[in-house]
Parts: structure tokens; sequence; C-alpha cells
């Protein structure tokens, strides 16, 4: 459980500097017979401040609390 705890923690402080993530996608635009047109588009995916908080809290619980 001791590794588990160390992954949250992990998990919790990327989660905390960072905020967001980004994810690529391709939208059609306009489709004519053989011709199409697309266009990329970034869609910003938040990160909870409560989940990143969590997961950190969580972490240190299990690896300061865990009996060895």
């Amino acid at each position: 459980m001791r590794t588990v705890g160390i992954v949250l923690i992990v998990l919790g402080m990327v989660g905390l500097a960072w905020g967001a993530f980004t994810q690529p996608r391709d939208r059609k635009v306009l489709e004519i017979g053989p011709t199409h047109a697309s266009r990329n588009q970034a869609r910003i995916i938040p990160i909870p401040l409560i989940a990143g908080t969590s997961a950190l809290v969580g972490g240190v619980l299990l690896v300061l609390i865990w009996p060895r």
C-alpha cells in the first residue's frame, strides 16, 4: 500500500501543478463529394482542484498511517 500512496502523492502534485490538459481533435468543417476540409481544434479539460487535493491527502495518509 505504500507504493499506492506514493503514486497518489505524485498524481496529486501533478494535478495541482498542471491544472488542465488539452486533447486535440479533428472536426469536419466541409465535405462535398471527394473534397473535404477539417479543422484541428484543441479541447481543454480541467483537472478539478478537489481531485488533486484528495489524491495528495489520500497518498500522504496511506504512506504515514498504513502499518508496515
